[in-house]
């Protein structure tokens, strides 16, 4: 990490999380954020998942870059591909403030934004006027108010799924009232079933993406696999943020939302291999959740990720990790004489 990285993440964990959090994005977005301009890679580092080319299999989880305002900046970041959203299909302010907490003590974040966006449309238009380069999808949700939450989600895919290089249900989130019970196999199904519908109408066929919480039994975790697969749902995506706060220590651990961070490594692991299990090596997953280093990296490779994502570590450790990442597993690759396919599910 750079001198001026440093005195920036310092500069930036004074200030109020979210205020902290709309700076950065402000900074990206303008150029002030210093970048490497492309992303790490190698012959053993590039992949192919869910018929993405990707430079490097480390991404960005959604949830940072919310509104796509920071895109081609992100896309310039270091990454293999990244996610931007969740949007809904009308904009929507999200829960009041505050709603963001930094747990510095525990390496961890609690949220609970409530997919606050500027709404499907005007995130399609900044998408589509991106440059060429990595890919870059889109987490989609349902609006707080609506009526029927399986149709909004069709309704982002028809609005913005076109200018997306993937699509990610999320029915994760604990911030949005009773969105969790979509990953009821019944209703999951329902769901999905709209989704892929609304794909196909698209001119360019887009990969859809499932993102399920860590928070679910076995029994739940195996029907969201049998759905997936009868679906030809493209990935999943595990995990979302938890609703656990065990073995906290910051003194906000009680603040209401979703928990991510380092606390969250092992348990959504667990997922992970469960998944992997589950899906009897058909779909490609990816690993999310409490990843501060290329070893924690490794063990989601090694519990069947193909690829993973950050998020909660970017705050703490900065934008240059995700190229810091890439770069020591592309050497543990060669040292270990291994490539990503052998090294995905060798630890299960």
């Amino acid at each position: 990490m750079s001198m001026v990285e440093k005195l920036g993440l310092a500069f930036l964990h004074r200030l109020d999380p979210e205020r902290a959090h709309d700076l950065s994005i402000r900074a990206l977005a303008t150029g002030l954020a210093p970048l490497p301009g492309r992303p790490v890679t190698s012959d053993r580092l590039r992949l192919e998942m869910a018929g993405l080319d990707l430079a490097n299999p480390i991404g960005l989880a959604a949830g940072f870059d919310k509104n796509a305002r920071a895109v081609s900046a992100l896309m310039k970041a270091g990454f293999g591909f990244i996610e931007l959203g969740a949007a809904t299909p009308r904009a929507q302010p999200g829960n009041r403030r505050p709603r963001l907490f930094r747990l510095a003590e525990d390496r961890a974040i609690i949220n609970r934004f409530g997919f606050n966006n500027d709404g499907a449309a005007a995130i399609a238009a900044r998408l589509e006027a991106r440059p060429r380069g990595i890919p870059a999808g889109l987490n989609i949700g349902a609006n707080k108010d609506s009526t029927d939450r399986a149709a909004d989600f069709a309704e982002v895919v028809r609005i913005a799924g076109g200018t997306a290089d993937f699509l990610t249900v999320n029915v994760s989130s604990p911030n949005t009232e009773r969105l969790r019970e979509l990953q009821g196999p019944r209703a999951l199904e329902a769901l999905l079933d709209g989704v892929m519908r609304a794909r196909d109408a698209l001119t360019v066929r887009r990969p859809v993406f499932v993102k399920i919480a860590p928070d679910l039994d076995r029994t739940a975790l195996s029907d969201i696999a049998h759905v997936a697969r009868n679906l030809r749902v493209d990935a999943i995506i595990a995990t979302n943020t938890t609703l656990s706060r065990e073995g906290l220590r910051s003194r906000q651990a009680g603040e209401a939302g979703g928990l991510s961070g380092k606390p969250l490594l092992a348990r959504s692991t667990e997922v992970l291999a469960q998944l992997y299990r589950e899906t009897h090596r058909e779909l490609p997953l990816i690993g999310v959740g409490g990843i501060f280093s290329a070893d924690d990296a490794w063990a989601k490779l090694r519990a069947g990720a193909t690829a993973v994502q950050l998020y909660s570590a970017l705050i703490f450790q900065g934008f240059s990790l995700a190229g810091r990442m890439a770069e020591e597993l592309d050497l543990r690759l060669r040292r270990e004489k291994m490539t990503l396919p052998e090294l995905t599910g060798s630890g299960i």
